[in-house]
């Protein structure tokens, strides 16, 4: 069995490194035209220095305006776009599923693709994955491009702008990462690329978790006040690159697939993929039987930036038994990876374990309340 590790072929990050985009196109050598795909916020903060540092490097670029989900009829509303003004290259600028939908797209034209993501909130950045919902936001498939992109740039002065809400969710999409590898690694089991993890995966996976204790709370606080501090840099190369490598090489487990089973409860639509993520990894652990210190460790580094803990925290306040095992028949879906754990599972298992994961939630919030109070 082959080892297999996979990632971008260029990772930029720092402040104010959108004025770099185009010097990077003209490196990569690309030529002629561009298509940034993008929403009204990036456009609005962004649009006058691209059009600006495009043309002093003899690019143009053509603007498209996301319809708003990664689905297969925007893929294809993307694709056109690209044939349309013949571009040599697609460039997504925003959050995670802008860019799945930009690499799926570029994917099916054989281009090269550019992620800047303008918010730290998933390890979408980096992948090959692309993940594909319904209109109406319900998962529906992964689809795997043949490389990863070409460029990823992070602008941490933009992601600063963001709200902090994205910055949460991240980390809870990263708190996931090393749990996942560490369980595919444990039943030698194969990461999203067809081969067994790498040992320099897992320890990015494990720096990643490590990154999140230390970093965490102080980059939240710091991002409240408009700080590009050391920590917040720290923690969008952990949501972003860390997470994005670790996952990939490093392999998904139950965190991943039983957010794609939440998918299919509506109650479940207004929260973000790393907010369902993080609550997912809750449930893993207790599946997995983890040592308590562990699970305390995890629970009191959700407590403290504000990530899903109970069920309530993600609109499942009335859970039904019934309800619940829909979720877990569909998070046990024959191409899940829930299916990556060292052990066989069953459907009661999984809703046995989103309950306990409830109620340790609910504990540990009720006896930080009363060491507050």
């Amino acid at each position: 069995m082959l080892n297999i590790f996979s990632a971008p072929g260029r990772y930029i990050q720092g402040a104010d490194a959108t004025a770099y985009l185009p010097k990077e196109l003209k490196r990569l050598g690309m030529s002629g035209c561009a298509l940034m795909v993008t929403s009204a916020t990036p456009r609005r903060q962004l649009e006058a220095l691209w059009r600006e540092t495009f043309l002093l490097q003899g690019l143009n670029i053509e603007i498209y305006d996301f319809g708003g989900e990664s689905s297969l009829d925007e893929v294809a509303k993307i694709k056109r776009q690209a044939e349309d003004h013949k571009v040599s290259v697609i460039i997504g600028a925003g959050g995670g599923k802008i860019l799945d939908a930009v690499r799926a797209s570029a994917e099916r034209l054989n281009l090269p693709v550019i992620c800047c993501p303008t918010t730290a909130a998933s390890d979408a950045p980096c992948s090959t994955v692309s993940v594909i919902y319904t209109p109406q936001g319900v998962f529906e498939s992964c689809l795997l491009s043949r490389r990863n992109p070409d460029l990823v740039l992070v602008d941490t002065k933009v992601i600063l702008k963001a709200p902090l809400r994205g910055l949460i969710a991240g980390m809870g999409d990263a708190l996931a990462t090393y749990f996942e590898a560490d369980a595919c690694s444990r039943a030698g089991k194969l990461n999203i690329l067809g081969g067994s993890s790498t040992l320099c995966a897992q320890m990015i996976a494990q720096l990643c978790y490590t990154t999140l204790l230390e970093d965490g709370k102080t980059a939240l606080e710091d991002a409240r006040r408009g700080l590009l501090s050391p920590s917040f840099d720290r923690i969008v190369e952990a949501n972003t690159l860390m997470s994005g490598l670790g996952f990939e090489s490093g392999g998904l487990a139950l965190a991943h697939s039983l957010h794609n089973g939440l998918t299919a409860m509506k109650e479940t639509h207004a929260f973000m993929h790393g907010e369902k993520v993080a609550f997912g990894a809750l449930v893993q652990l207790i599946l997995e039987a983890r040592d308590n210190n562990i699970l305390s460790e995890v629970l009191s580094f959700c407590f403290s930036v504000g990530l899903p803990m109970t069920l309530a925290d993600i609109g499942l306040a009335k859970l039904t038994r019934e309800q619940a095992e829909n979720i877990a028949q569909l998070t046990l879906a024959p191409h899940e990876s829930a299916h990556n754990e060292p052990f066989p599972l069953n459907s009661k298992q999984i809703v046995d374990a989103i309950f306990a994961a409830d109620a340790q939630g609910r504990a540990f919030k009720s006896g930080a309340a009363s060491v507050g109070a």
